[in-house]
């Protein structure tokens, strides 16, 4: 490994509030709606996926918190096992202690609920600190920002999936949030 791939590896991932001026406001959340509930729960369960376990992942705020507690609820209720719910805050001095726990379990997908911001500083997070695969994972409607991948960094988020409000789907392809 080269000298330079080495330094840039060990930064830290921490979005600086210097690259945040540009971005807006990226806290907010709404509500999740049953049909957004049900489309993730049928991308999580598509022909092949053979998704059994999943770590829930969520932002503190109360949209979130109660996007996290239906979707647990509708996926053990079709017989599926929850293995953590981990949740973070939105401003934190590394975000290393919810990328473990999110992923020690090593469960077979992880479901996103949160807030833009908090969740681009986890996710460069789990990219730089962790094995977290994003084409694994599956987030509900508040991550559908465009300006979330940018926020983030090259393919940091590629291959993340989430459901839309009325039930409609959508995905990050490399800089791209596409439905």
């Amino acid at each position: 490994m080269s000298i330079r791939a080495e330094r840039n590896r060990s930064r830290s991932p921490l979005i600086d509030a210097a690259e945040l001026v540009d971005f807006g406001d990226l806290s907010a959340t709404t509500p999740h709606t049953e049909a957004e509930l049900a489309a993730l729960i049928g991308l999580l369960t598509a022909p092949k996926s053979r998704i059994e376990t999943v770590t829930i992942g969520h932002s503190r705020d109360a949209d979130s918190l109660a996007a996290a507690e239906a979707f647990a609820a509708a996926w053990e209720a079709r017989g599926g096992k929850v293995l953590a719910s981990v949740d973070w805050p939105e401003a934190a001095a590394s975000w290393l202690r919810p990328a473990r726990r999110l992923t020690v379990e090593e469960p077979d997908a992880w479901v996103m609920a949160a807030a833009p911001l908090g969740f681009a500083q986890l996710a460069r997070r789990l990219r730089h600190s962790t094995d977290w695969d994003p084409a694994r994972t599956f987030a509900f409607a508040s991550l559908r920002d465009s300006r979330l991948p940018a926020l983030t960094g090259p393919d940091t988020l590629h291959g993340l999936h989430g459901a839309t409000t009325d039930g409609a789907t959508w995905h990050v392809r490399h800089r791209w949030v596409m439905s």
